[in-house]
């Protein structure tokens, strides 16, 4: 009992100085690492969590949340630091111990109260937002779980950053027995920031990131999708008589040519006599692309050139030039309303340059998409262009998300594409695409950057809701007609790297539809959050995120009308796209 009894006192005791004086002091500058936090650099990282907090432009899972938190604490913790190094370097003194300790003794008491309490409204908004995007209200919103990811994450953040500043630390008293002071320090920051560069860059992002991703994709790209067989239609990419082999047209090649609607399905749905499409796909692994050691993409163009002429693809009345995304996908919401419409009398080109997922082929192959795709659209137009006027086919081009960038990337300048296409219809353009970018910038007047006005809709339009959208009785619609499916909360739209330091005009008054009035931007904290908003953009319903499911057959209705079709044809169409199961 007494040695019970004197442990406790003990303990006591030990909580007590604790309380008093609730952070450790090194006990001289000779130490490197000060090991006990900056109480100016966490107050500024608890308040970059709070501000993680606030929504964004679609819902994301507790887990995420936790990841936003950690970052952000982690980037106010450095600018904390900073600021504290600059008070104390103009100042050149610290605050008394009794005014620190007081300091950290209100911190704990009160952060933790108002993180908690901060969470909780965090997670309202969220429901309020889920409700906004037709998503059920009900959300798991794990209080402490959020918490204690942000505060690991921060804490692995920090010691990485302590152990770099550690490191270059030993390296200047290293070279400053050989150089002077001056060139040591110079000298040993230069070297170290190298270090850091190349560990991040070579190691962790291209031999880590970079090499597993392209692994697994590989591994993916040579597999087939349960229930895809080969096309049994002669008019088809890895059919019967093709020159491209079924197992080289790539995992998305595959789902792409493998589903290609009959006559017989179209006709069940039309009522009306139909043939069988043609779809081409030239994978980026088929044998005849490497055969150009200098540029194997235009032996996939010479190839995908071959198939069309062989599929009689020139005669029919429609003629779709497809950008795809990093791995290869084609929607098939894009491509099987343009069947449907045209009672199969369509083709439909398009060609992989990557196998890797959009994010990263953003990172390492955005030129290559660019370039693969400007190629394909060149030959395709250059043999159309041959034509007599009265035989070509009606030209149009398409491509969602990197895909749309791919065709945007194909022509100078907006009046280009209309110089050279009867139509266009793309879905999810990201900022960087080049033309929607120059539109955005040159909309007119008054209109909100997430429906701009350009030259008052005389060939561009921008929609969500394309049926209200693109509806614009006052203005006249001229040919060639060119719609954009872009969603207010696309966070593929908007992500940047201005967002860093710049407050978007998407933020702007009036908000897009589906944007919670609660959203804000913060410096670096929006970026992050619109960041991680990309990786969750699919957990929406369409029209929302980077959603946009039956929106095709509005745009397509608009574009690339078979003659005769009705506003009631399109929405019988429309409901029979959105209630059917996608084939991949």
């Amino acid at each position: 009992m007494i040695a019970m009894g004197s442990t406790a006192r003990s303990l006591a005791s030990r909580a007590g100085a604790a309380a008093r004086r609730p952070y450790w002091q090194r006990p001289s500058p000779a130490y490197l690492v000060r090991r006990w936090p900056d109480l100016t650099a966490t107050c500024v990282a608890t308040v970059f969590f709070w501000l993680s907090l606030t929504p964004s432009l679609v819902p994301r899972p507790w887990y995420l949340q936790g990841l936003i938190g950690g970052l952000n604490a982690a980037i106010g913790y450095a600018l904390g630091v900073t600021v504290s190094w600059l008070f104390r370097l103009l100042v050149g003194r610290r605050p008394r111990p009794a005014v620190r300790a007081h300091a950290w003794q209100a911190y704990f008491l009160l952060s933790p109260v108002c993180a908690v309490w901060l969470i909780s409204e965090s997670a309202h908004m969220q429901r309020q937002l889920r409700a906004l995007q037709g998503l059920p209200p009900s959300l798991t919103w794990h209080t402490p779980m959020i918490a204690l990811i942000t505060v690991a994450l921060w804490a692995l953040l920090l010691l990485l950053a302590r152990a770099v500043r550690l490191g270059a630390s030993r390296l200047i008293r290293l070279l400053g027995r050989l150089l002077p002071r001056p060139a040591a320090v110079g000298l040993g920051l230069l070297l170290s920031s190298l270090a850091v560069l190349f560990c991040v860059q070579d190691l962790v992002f291209e031999r880590g990131v970079v090499d597993i991703a392209d692994r697994i994709s590989k591994a993916t790209d040579g597999g087939t999708k349960e229930g895809v067989t080969p096309p049994a239609s002669r008019l088809v990419s890895g059919g019967p008589g093709s020159y491209i082999r079924w197992r080289d047209l790539g995992f998305q090649g595959r789902n792409f040519a493998g589903s290609v609607l009959t006559s017989e399905q179209i006709s069940d749905w039309t009522g009306r006599d139909a043939v069988d499409p043609v779809r081409v796909y030239a994978g980026s692994a088929a044998p005849e692309a490497f055969a150009y050691d200098e540029d194997p993409v235009a032996a996939q163009v010479d190839l995908a050139m071959k198939e069309l002429e062989r599929t009689g693809a020139f005669d029919r009345d429609v003629l779709a030039i497809a950008g795809t995304t990093g791995t290869g996908w084609v929607n098939a919401n894009v491509v099987e309303p343009l069947e449907y419409m045209h009672d199969g009398n369509t083709a439909t080109v398009a060609l992989q340059y990557s196998y890797l997922p959009s994010w990263l082929s953003f990172l390492v192959d955005k030129e290559k998409a660019a370039h693969a795709t400007r190629e394909l659209v060149e030959a395709v137009r250059a043999r159309w262009a041959a034509l007599p006027p009265d035989e070509r086919p009606r030209l149009v081009v398409t491509g969602e998300s990197l895909g749309a960038y791919a065709v945007e990337a194909s022509y100078e300048r907006p009046g280009e594409l209309l110089d050279n296409v009867d139509g266009a219809l793309l879905l999810g353009p990201p900022n960087f695409s080049p033309l929607s970018e120059e539109i955005r910038a040159r909309r007119d007047p008054a209109s909100p950057v997430w429906r701009p006005l350009y030259e008052e809709g005389r060939n561009f339009r921008f929609a969500q809701f394309p049926r209200r959208d693109l509806a614009r009785p006052d203005a006249p619609w001229e040919g060639p007609r060119v719609v954009y499916l872009q969603n207010a909360s696309d966070p593929v739209v908007w992500w940047s790297h201005d967002l860093l330091l710049k407050r978007p005009e998407w933020l702007d008054d009036p908000l897009g539809p589906d944007i919670t009035p609660e959203i804000n931007w913060f410096p670096f904290v929006t970026f992050w959050q619109t960041s991680v908003d990309m990786a969750v953009s699919y957990g929406v319903q369409a029209p929302h995120g980077h959603r946009y499911g039956a929106g095709p057959v509005d745009g397509w209705a608009a574009v690339a009308p078979r003659e005769g079709w009705t506003d009631a044809d399109t929405r019988r169409l429309h409901d029979f796209i959105a209630a059917r199961d996608t084939p991949y």
